[in-house]
């Protein structure tokens, strides 16, 4: 269905005859004959005249107040074609023929109001609908004038109701809608005194093309326009109308990428929402939640998270365990959700509570941990893990783990006191939460070289996370990576190519499957910088204003 948008200023309801005559195919003599026959043959709208019952003349003298005028003006006519223009529209038969009539109205005698819409139905009929008929005049006509130029769009969108052809949709901000002369619902019957056909297309093609002045003849809807809800987005793919084949008008349509922060400004329209981006601009089209979700749920999604990572290692721990956790709050994590948008709100800079690092494994999760921590020990700090264990020969109490027994962590498990939990080897492993709020609470960031799995539950008002997510480089690069960790003892055996290629593969899936929850995405091929550039994120979200998930806040 055809959308048309434009810019252009808004005219008068009324068409001013000395505006750009020329402009138009149309002339204005032409324009003021169609306008004045559509005031002539059209019935009095019934709200008005429900608003002032009793009409009475503001002047009954305007035939001789005309002349007077143009006794006036004669003078001048020579010297301006202002004057001259305006003395020859005066003079025109029609113009004078309508003082004429309005000057024998106003001489008879106005006492009487107008008739109720209730005086011509049949007195049988119930109140209720006599009121229903007081507050509706399905036959009332308004004739609308607007002034546009030849190929700009006016911003309404058609559709054929009950044989009509009716205004679907105002866009936003469009020319229509700042001057407000026509609202949805409308029934368009006639542009410039020629009758529109049933064919919406035909007519957006005639509006498009028209320039200069222009006289619609509609069909009132009396539905009262309500204020948008400030509501804000943040946008978790990209989108372009160009190659969208649903989208009524791909002029109309809105480009956005992932991460843009949008306004919605109309949900009216089930299918397409209209919106604009934060920064300015125009307002557009974009599929709403229910549409593209639609449209997705015909694309396979085959995504399958990694395994669960080590959230429970120490600082400096070379030896991996393969630990399936349990989310206390997300028993199994939905991996077939569509999150298109995540309505987000702008507040005041404040300073994260967490710090979590997502990466498949390999990709150098702990030893970005450590850096951190060993550079900055006054602004980060970590959890020490809880372990049903008994400690090994050198461990030290609140160095690696913090050491319990089994019944005490069964507990704890069944109370809700632990963030995450699993079983290896015959104990408990898990991490409680007030260990992540002890850190806080000394005035640190907690770092989290977390679970996937976890993210649900952390990405909250609670933790306030910042999450970064470290992408697998390409595959001669984390090959090198690894072999300089080798050499450098910060890991004692060097991953063979098969499990290089695998933590290639698991990270596309972790970014195709989490995508929208990273706050900040680094290919970690360099550890100085990926540290830098982290250390800098972190700063700037803290001196600025930021657009945070909605949840946070209300």
């Amino acid at each position: 269905m055809p959308v048309a948008s434009t810019r252009t200023e808004p005219a008068p309801q009324v068409l001013d005859a000395m505006s750009d005559s020329t402009a138009s195919s149309t002339t204005a003599n032409d324009l003021d004959l169609i306008f004045l026959k559509g005031i002539m043959e059209s019935p009095l709208e019934q709200e008005e005249s429900l608003k002032a019952p009793r009409l009475s003349p503001v002047q009954e003298n305007n035939v001789e107040l005309l002349q007077e005028i143009l006794r006036d003006l004669d003078p001048f006519k020579s010297h301006s074609d202002t004057v001259a223009e305006l003395s020859n529209i005066l003079t025109q038969p029609h113009f004078q023929s309508l003082l004429e009539t309005h000057d024998s109205v106003a001489s008879q005698a106005c006492d009487s109001p107008l008739p109720s819409p209730c005086d011509f139905v049949d007195h049988e009929e119930d109140e209720d609908e006599c009121d229903t008929h007081n507050h509706h005049a399905p036959d009332a006509v308004r004739m609308v004038g607007i002034r546009k130029v030849a190929g700009e769009h006016l911003g309404v969108t058609f559709k054929v109701e009950n044989g009509d052809l009716v205004i679907a949709r105002i866009l936003h901000g469009g020319m229509i809608d700042q001057q407000g002369l026509l609202h949805v619902g409308d029934v368009i019957k006639e542009v410039n005194g020629r009758e529109v056909g049933r064919d919406p297309r035909v007519l957006h093609e005639e509006l498009q093309a028209a320039s200069g002045n222009m006289v619609l003849k509609i069909l009132p809807s009396y539905h009262e326009a309500i204020p948008p809800r400030q509501v804000f987005f943040k946008c978790h793919y990209d989108y372009d109308p160009a190659h969208d084949n649903l989208i009524p008008c791909k002029e109309a349509g809105l480009r956005f990428e992932t991460g843009d922060i949008l306004q919605i400004v109309n949900q009216d329209d089930v299918n397409w929402w209209q919106a604009r981006h934060v920064e300015g601009g125009n307002t557009g089209l974009i599929p709403s939640q229910m549409l593209e979700e639609k449209r997705k749920a015909f694309v396979k999604r085959d995504v399958e998270l990694p395994p669960a990572g080590n959230l429970c290692t120490g600082v400096g721990l070379k030896k991996k365990k393969k630990m399936m956790y349990v989310t206390t709050k997300n028993a199994e994590f939905d991996r077939h959700e569509i999150l298109l948008y995540e309505e987000v709100a702008k507040v005041p800079p404040f300073k994260r509570k967490t710090l979590i690092l997502i990466g498949a494994q390999g990709v150098g999760r702990r030893r970005l941990k450590t850096k951190l921590l060993l550079r900055d020990p006054h602004i980060f700090g970590t959890i020490i893990p809880y372990t049903s264990r008994k400690p090994k020969k050198g461990e030290r109490e609140s160095r690696m783990f913090a050491f319990t027994s089994r019944s005490k962590m069964e507990t704890d498990i069944k109370n809700g006191r632990f963030l995450e939990h699993g079983e290896y080897d015959g104990s408990l492993y898990g991490i409680k939460t007030e260990s992540i709020h002890e850190v806080v609470e000394a005035g640190r960031v907690c770092i989290l070289d977390a679970n996937p799995q976890s993210l649900k539950v952390l990405r909250t008002s609670e933790f306030l996370p910042y999450v970064v997510f470290l992408q697998a480089p390409e595959f001669e690069v984390l090959k090198a990576m690894n072999q300089s960790a080798v050499e450098a003892g910060v890991v004692t055996n060097a991953l063979t190519d098969e499990e290089l290629r695998r933590t290639c593969d698991q990270s596309a899936k972790l970014q195709a499957a989490l995508g929208h929850y990273f706050d900040l995405t680094i290919v970690n091929d360099n550890l100085d910088e990926t540290y830098r550039t982290v250390k800098a994120a972190l700063e700037t979200v803290s001196k600025n204003p930021q657009w945070v998930p909605v949840t946070w806040v209300f």
